[in-house]
């Protein structure tokens, strides 16, 4: 389940007609843990530049579109786990939705309107030929905040600089740590450089390695007003990188501002799902078979 979201005076977010993407590779390190590295070795990046981004979700997905794409994938409250696989991990992330603004077929800026906590999860196999294989196995396989937080300005100072990223997996009562403590502002591309980048590949990314031609799927799906994309996955704790999600088990991600909270009162707050509403984006998912 998933409800549409209202947030400031005047903007709501209606996540079934956004178009849905997420970034690979913007952590250091990200990669390597997840076992994905190698899908990326022919893929031209800059040093320490994300490799990709990919789709999500994409409204009134036709023409080139796989129609598995248009499979609306996000719930706020459970994970179902995909049949036949043996390794779903959390993918704990900063989500960002954008007003998309067009120049006839191509974006020619994005405007950030607010953040929440995401989880990209994702199947660990290999094989898949292109990315989104692994995300949107269908229904409740994603996971977006419905507390969301307005943007004030997408640069250094701004709101996002005070935002940390925490994960944890509740199983049978105890609280585990699954990715590292963030920063948002530590992603290896953020704010004006991710902004530049994005644009980049939302225009000009081609079909070729595990990458897809996103400007296409926007275009055929009708240029949508809205996008959201997750800008990149933590690095797991030991913990995470080593324990895949169970039946019956709790994903947690929190975005929660360092300067009024520290991480043991955010673990304390998981152990009692008990979280303060004004400045705080909890994702929160039961995994059900």
């Amino acid at each position: 389940m998933y409800r549409s979201v209202k947030y400031g005076a005047a903007m709501k977010i209606e996540l079934k007609n956004t178009a849905c993407f997420g970034v690979a590779g913007n952590f250091t390190g990200h990669l390597e843990q997840a076992g994905e590295a190698a899908d990326f070795v022919s893929v031209a990046a800059a040093e320490n530049a994300p490799k990709a981004v990919f789709p999500t979700y994409i409204p009134g997905a036709c023409g080139t579109v796989p129609s598995f794409l248009g499979v609306f994938p996000f719930d706020s409250l459970e994970i179902r786990f995909p049949e036949g696989e043996k390794k779903v991990q959390i993918e704990p992330e900063c989500a960002v939705v954008f007003r998309a603004h067009w120049n006839g077929d191509v974006i020619e800026s994005l405007e950030p309107l607010c953040f929440g906590a995401s989880n990209d999860c994702s199947i660990r196999k290999e094989g898949a030929k292109k990315i989104s294989l692994k995300k949107n196995w269908g229904a409740s396989s994603k996971g977006f905040s419905s507390s969301l937080i307005p943007i004030d300005f997408f640069s250094a100072g701004g709101i996002l600089d005070r935002y940390r990223i925490a994960s944890f997996l509740v199983r049978g009562g105890t609280v585990y740590e699954y990715g590292e403590d963030s920063a948002v502002r530590n992603y290896s591309y953020i704010y004006g450089t991710l902004l530049e980048w994005l644009l980049d590949k939302l225009n000009g990314q081609r079909d070729e390695g595990p990458a897809e031609n996103i400007n296409g799927y926007l275009n055929e799906c009708g240029r949508p007003e809205q996008i959201m994309i997750s800008i990149g996955a933590t690095r797991y704790t030991p913990f995470g990188q080593n324990n895949f999600l169970q039946n019956g088990d709790e994903s947690v991600v929190v975005l929660y501002p360092e300067d009024v909270y520290n991480s043991e009162q955010i673990k304390t707050m998981v152990l009692e799902n008990d979280f303060p509403q004004a400045d705080i984006s909890v994702l929160r998912q039961k995994v059900v078979l």
